[in-house]
């Protein structure tokens, strides 16, 4: 029994084609959000994929319209009933999912049609190639809300656009459109709207003619030099999402968010 295919997940769908497999998140009730549920499926079939020989290129997808509206602002919010610890090792689940899709040993490609927001974009940024359609965008908009930016993704980010870039994104939390994503090297190809899961399928194609065995040890490699630092630089960012989720002015940036109004921010 192939657990990747018989188990019965709860909010992806997995299929494959050949050396190429494709998992698409299937939370379309909610815009794809990331819950516990959504986050814990995407966690176990990156483990599960991980080390797979017979599988050269897995793609990662949303819906036709959407990719993910990003992790429910509801969980941060439960957490102030919960005791430090279990706050701490509660928001590990964000940072472990993209882990585990960094560390999957085939070549990972997401397809991303309109929006991917937050922990959405967090994902993303941890896989190796991202495909856009002309309509889609990235956003962070942690920081606006009055959040740092966690999952261990300021690295990533670093490594692909720069530091400067990287800053701009985080800090202003304004839209990046497939083009500027383009520029910024945080997309590798832009697609006509509605094409991005089709051009992704062709890089997959692209991968899986290649030799396997170099592609992956090109993969760590690379993957090793870009984040050679980022263990020393990011190992903190959960105690300050959990500081910076206590603050007055978290609590001002989700009421604001809600009301549609500008913030109003002390520091506090």
């Amino acid at each position: 029994m192939d657990r990747l295919f018989e188990e019965a997940w709860r909010r992806i769908r997995v299929t494959r084609q050949g050396e190429i497999v494709e998992v698409a998140l299937a939370r379309t009730e909610a815009r794809n959000a990331l819950n516990g549920e959504l986050m814990e499926d995407l966690t176990e079939a990156a483990r599960l994929l991980r080390l797979r020989t017979d599988v050269r290129a897995v793609i990662l997808t949303g819906a036709e319209t959407y990719f993910s509206a990003g992790a429910d602002l509801s969980a941060s919010e439960a957490r102030v009933a919960q005791t430090l610890m279990e706050s701490r090792r509660a928001v590990m689940a964000g940072p472990d999912m993209c882990r585990a899709w960094e560390e999957i040993e085939a070549v990972t490609i997401v397809a991303i049609e309109g929006y991917c927001i937050g922990g959405a974009a967090a994902l993303a940024v941890a896989c190796d190639f991202r495909v856009m359609g002309e309509g889609a965008y990235l956003r962070l908009p942690e920081v606006p809300l009055g959040m740092n930016m966690s999952w261990r993704t300021l690295p990533r980010l670093v490594a692909l656009a720069g530091p400067a870039r990287a800053k701009r994104f985080v800090m202003f939390g304004e839209p990046a459109d497939a083009a500027t994503c383009l520029d910024w090297g945080l997309a590798d190809e832009v697609a006509e709207t509605g094409g991005a899961l089709a051009a992704a399928r062709a890089w997959a194609d692209k991968v899986a003619a290649l030799p396997p065995l170099p592609v992956r040890m090109t993969k760590e490699a690379v993957n090793a030099v870009a984040q050679a630092t980022a263990q020393a630089s990011i190992y903190m960012d959960r105690d300050q999402y959990l500081l910076a989720t206590k603050s007055a002015d978290f609590r001002e940036g989700v009421a604001a968010f809600r009301e549609k109004r500008p913030g109003k921010f002390t520091g506090e």
